[in-house]
């Protein structure tokens, strides 16, 4: 019994060293990456580096708010800019001449714009410009006005 005793001891013994062991390892380890990550630093430093970062943040956080006003900004402009464009060319007289008369739509995302359109024949040539609100015009517009409007669109 004596012996069983010894051995339950030994044995506990044992796992009280290695956990020791484990325990100065384990702290030296931590030791070693503390060092490392506080070279040079004191923890004044280490204060100051952490303000330094805040305010980073904060002008970065700042930056961010100026940039989405842009943005919203431009978009909102964007959509007023032409971006529509489209020109149809056509011959009125079929007696004389080509295809030196056109057509030319211009529409921003609204359909909002104008069509510029030029008739050419020998004696003279003429161009109509015509003011375009929500894809309509208060003038009558030609078939091929309509069609450089409707090739124009902002899709």
């Amino acid at each position: 019994m004596n012996t069983k005793l010894e051995i339950a001891f030994f044995i506990l013994s044992a796992f009280i060293a290695l956990f020791f062991i484990l325990g100065i390892i384990w702290a030296i380890i931590t030791e070693k990456r503390l060092k490392r990550f506080f070279l040079g630093k004191k923890a004044k430093d280490l204060e100051e580096t952490i303000v330094i970062l805040e305010a980073e943040i904060s002008k970065l956080n700042k930056a961010k708010e100026e940039i989405e006003k842009n943005i919203t900004s431009i978009n909102s402009k964007l959509k007023k800019s032409i971006r529509g464009l489209e020109t149809i060319r056509f011959n009125p007289f079929p007696d004389q001449g080509s295809n030196q008369s056109f057509a030319i739509g211009m529409l921003n995302e609204e359909g909002d714009g104008l069509v510029i359109s030029s008739l050419y024949s020998r004696e003279r040539m003429s161009i109509f410009a015509k003011p375009i609100k929500k894809g309509n015009s208060e003038y009558e517009l030609t078939t091929e006005e309509k069609e450089a409007l409707k090739k124009a669109e902002v899709k």
